[in-house]
């Protein structure tokens, strides 16, 4: 007894014909004719007798009946599911992303996607550069700060991404606050307040600080962009942070480019199981890319 055997049995009783039947199901009436055979020879017994130019479904076959067209109808809503996927209309997308992109790029991109796809599922986690990579295993498709750093499951598809410039904040009435932009010799004068270990800007700052050799007087470490921002309004000292989570600022803040060379980084696109992405995932990454070439 196959699954097939039972949906043809479900369709002739439906129709009452085996040529009817035979039609429905795109196949020749042999082939029907030949399906009951081996599903009423599985049975041993009569599921149907002829009658007329029809069937006529025997006590056993009426039995059996019931748990054919429940197969055929969970058949029918796969088949749907599928027809629904293939063109986006449902499915689920698990998307990770690193603080910055998570909090400045992705909302606009979920927006973006939502518009296009409504009835798709999109879930989201969020944590810090190292903490995404390190759970590819649970996500479709991650958005982070910087490349990897560390080995990524095989099957990792790596794209590189949008350009993003960390600058330096201080507050308003801070002694640096008169220029816009500063050197990091100057900048490592006053104590640091930095991302916790293992976040993208953290390990851009210390680069290009061993770079330059200049020493690095932290004076905390907090997680987070907006823990960052509120621990230089309180005066801790001077930060590190994405250009972009400063676009909105109420001008309690003040930005300084990192100079002679300005701090510039770029984020990667990450598709686990790159060969076999899910459709979702694949619309998302396409328009993540397009968001790039907009700028």
């Amino acid at each position: 007894m196959t699954p097939e055997q039972l949906i043809t049995f479900a369709t002739v009783a439906e129709h009452g014909n085996i040529s009817h039947a035979a039609q429905a199901l795109h196949l020749s009436q042999p082939a029907v004719s030949g399906q009951l055979k081996l599903l009423q020879e599985a049975f041993g017994e009569p599921l149907y007798q002829r009658a007329g130019r029809g069937v006529r479904l025997t006590a056993a076959g009426e039995q059996l009946l019931a748990h054919a067209e429940r197969l055929r109808e969970t058949f029918r809503q796969a088949q749907a599911l599928r027809e629904a996927m293939r063109g986006l209309e449902r499915g689920t997308v698990r998307i990770g992303a690193s603080t910055t992109p998570a909090s400045y790029l992705l909302p606009y991109l979920i927006a973006d996607f939502h518009g296009r796809y409504p009835d798709v599922l999109v879930s989201t986690s969020h944590g810090n550069t190292a903490e995404i990579v390190a759970a590819l295993d649970s996500v479709d498709i991650a958005l982070i700060e910087g490349p990897p750093g560390q080995e990524l499951p095989l099957g990792t598809q790596v794209t590189p991404w949008r350009e993003d410039e960390i600058v330096a904040i201080v507050p308003r009435g801070h002694p640096l606050a008169g220029s816009d932009q500063q050197t990091l010799a100057a900048l490592g004068a006053y104590p640091l307040v930095l991302r916790e270990s293992g976040s993208g800007v953290r390990q851009i700052v210390e680069r290009a600080f061993a770079r330059d050799g200049v020493a690095m007087r932290v004076a905390l470490e907090i997680a987070g962009v907006e823990g960052v921002k509120e621990a230089v309004r309180a005066g801790m000292g001077v930060g590190f942070v994405s250009a972009m989570s400063i676009r909105h600022e109420d001008g309690a803040l003040h930005r300084l480019q990192v100079a002679p060379q300005a701090l510039v980084r770029r984020f990667s696109i990450l598709l686990p199981h790159a060969a076999t992405p899910s459709r979702a995932a694949s619309r998302f990454l396409e328009l993540c890319v397009a968001m790039q070439k907009v700028g």
